[in-house]
């Protein structure tokens, strides 16, 4: 297990567990927690032993938002340097590897946005959805208007952002904001169990298939099909398929 100021990271098998650990500060986010959480993810990303990645919070809290202190000292001294802040979401949203958020309590602001970065969200019944930003002057600022309106039509986002309204568990999953709810005392136990699950397909299919499930989502469908096609022809192509497919046949005889 590593620690650093902000995040815990350790490894169960095959499987990479970063936990936000500014509770004393409802992990409220900083460019230097960012940082932390980015280089780790593309260590676990760069690590050939590890297959899937987990990033929670804790019972109460995921994440609740930018470190409202750091914004206004930064803005004040005129040095807020919101593309820093870009590139080290950049960093999470391309690993290669699929990312579970574990969500339970408060995934606020740039909370709400990191668990729609990763790849599956698991959500307990207390986890809530919210974007505040209009009550400081300011809108999302790394993708929400456009991922949510995607997710849950534009009258919903409109709700959601123009009024701070959050989301309850149950509103988010039947948005399709995240793939389901786990009760708070299975969460952790059940992302493991998904990571372990994922951990245990061929690895090439699994990347090929998280890189090409993200290109179609902003194509037309057509279009999306078509890419799906070359995607499942190279597949077929591979040392990995034509392994799984013998030792399939030789179970199966």
């Amino acid at each position: 297990m590593e620690e650093t100021t902000f995040i815990i990271s350790e490894t169960v098998d095959d499987i990479g567990i970063i936990t936000l650990a500014r509770t004393e500060a409802l992990n409220a986010i900083t460019l230097e927690m960012l940082n932390d959480l980015a280089c780790q993810v593309q260590t676990f990303d760069y690590d050939e032993n590890i297959r899937a990645i987990i990033i929670k919070g804790n019972d109460k809290t995921f994440a609740a938002g930018i470190d409202i202190k750091e914004l206004g000292e930064e803005v004040s001294q005129q040095s807020f340097a919101l593309d820093l802040w870009y590139e080290e979401f950049k960093k999470i949203e391309s690993c290669s590897k699929p990312i579970i958020a574990a969500v339970a309590g408060y995934a606020l602001g740039i909370g709400c946005e990191l668990a729609m970065a990763c790849d599956i969200v698991l959500a307990a019944d207390n986890a809530r959805f919210g974007h505040p930003e209009i009550s400081l002057g300011i809108l999302p600022g790394f993708g929400a208007c456009s991922k949510l309106t995607h997710r849950l039509g534009k009258a919903k986002t409109m709700e959601m952002i123009l009024t701070g309204k959050a989301l309850t568990a149950a509103e988010a999953e039947a948005g399709g904001v995240i793939s389901r709810i786990v009760p708070l005392a299975d969460l952790d136990a059940e992302s493991i169990r998904v990571a372990k699950r994922i951990a245990a397909q061929p690895y090439q299919a699994v990347v090929e298939s998280k890189q090409t499930i993200k290109q179609v989502a902003n194509m037309t469908l057509q279009n999306g099909i078509d890419l799906e096609s070359k995607s499942c022809k190279l597949s077929l192509n591979t040392p990995e398929f034509r392994f799984q497919l013998e030792k399939f046949m030789q179970n199966n005889s």
